[in-house]
């Protein structure tokens, strides 16, 4: 099978949709499955205002229609909601083509952070557009049980779960190495933005090192009002991984992420972690038989970072071992294979649609 993923999250973004998309294609080439992108990397992009390392695609649906053509795919998925995944969005509506989507990140909770207007006004008008947008979808996916079940509440219909998984070699206990801070080391992996609550983190009251890797809008504010803190920029593969094993307490002070990627590769990592009772941390710690051995939720931040320096790293690992990329990789293509129904399979329907025409 070959399945086509259209996203508007690609390198050189460094955050938890591009690591889980590009894990996907690598598992699913073990599956038999070739997985093809379509990215802001194949159009003409311009800065996206706020974030301007982020690129937004000048997608129109004619050049998005010469790529699926050329790519002749299977199925396909929408990752994203931005221009690549609205062009994508209209090309199947326009075809008939049957399609899935997914929800990885709660624009609502972003932008009623950012706009000047009553925060009810933008949730209510953005939830109504993510509705839209994924509405004409076979199946929308979400990552945890909680964001399932607020999607489907929210007027999203036939919303499945697509858990992730992570990549134990990588991210193992055996890469620490000498990180020559004052300990205890707590760590704060992800982008610097005021969506992520990093500033909650690095105003708690800590023994040792606050250490923060990324990059992101918020950065230079955030080393300026808290010099006291170690920022690393932005970091990958190895040498990520050598920062996670390397340090003594993974910080998680977000309460808008859908999932988390990095709670996932901390815990590989053999680090504890420490967060907010929000609904992502929760659901990723609840995963395990006794959360409260590999993690610490309290409204108390600075409560739950002490509390996690005493928990067990190799508890940590063993639970962190069971979600396998694999296992998460074969759920989303269960999900794509049993909403689109590819027994006509795309290329015909696409045969049939020239022929009408």
């Amino acid at each position: 099978m070959k399945l086509l993923i259209a996203t508007d999250a690609w390198e050189p973004q460094v955050n938890g949709v591009v690591r889980t998309l590009q894990q996907t294609a690598r598992e699913a080439a073990g599956l038999d499955v070739t997985i093809e992108f379509i990215t802001p990397a194949m159009f003409p992009t311009v800065a996206m205002p706020g974030y301007p390392e982020i690129p937004l695609a000048l997608a129109t649906r004619r050049a998005v229609a010469r790529r699926v053509d050329a790519i002749a795919p299977d199925a396909i998925h929408i990752a994203t909601e931005g221009p690549v995944g609205l062009a994508v969005r209209g090309l199947c509506i326009a075809r008939g083509l049957p399609f899935t989507s997914s929800f990885h990140t709660r624009f609502p909770d972003y932008l009623a952070g950012r706009l000047p207007l009553p925060a009810r006004w933008t949730q209510r008008a953005a939830w109504s557009l993510l509705c839209w947008f994924h509405g004409p979808a076979a199946a929308t996916m979400a990552a945890t049980p909680t964001l399932a079940a607020e999607l489907e509440a929210r007027g999203f219909r036939t919303v499945k779960l697509w858990q992730r998984g992570v990549d134990g070699t990588l991210f193992s206990p055996e890469r620490a190495g000498e990180l020559d801070l004052p300990r205890p080391v707590f760590l704060t992996v992800g982008r610097l933005a005021v969506e992520k609550n990093v500033e909650a983190f690095l105003a708690l009251d800590l023994p040792g090192t606050k250490l923060v890797v990324g990059d992101g809008p918020a950065r230079a504010g955030l080393e300026k009002r808290f010099p006291g803190a170690v920022f690393l920029g932005a970091r990958r593969g190895e040498d990520l991984a050598r920062i996670y094993a390397s340090a003594d307490v993974f910080v998680f002070p977000s309460r808008t992420d859908t999932f988390g990627l990095v709670l996932l590769e901390a815990l590989a990592s053999g680090l504890p972690v420490a967060a907010f009772p929000a609904p992502a941390p929760r659901d990723v710690l609840g995963l395990a038989r006794d959360p409260a051995a590999i993690g610490a939720l309290d409204e108390d931040l600075r409560a739950a970072c002490l509390k996690a320096l005493t928990l067990s790293r190799e508890d940590c690992r063993a639970f962190a071992l069971t979600k396998s990329w694999q296992a998460s990789t074969r759920a989303l293509l269960d999900h794509v294979t049993r909403a689109v129904k590819p027994a006509l399979g795309l290329r015909a329907r696409r045969r049939a649609a020239r022929i009408a025409a």
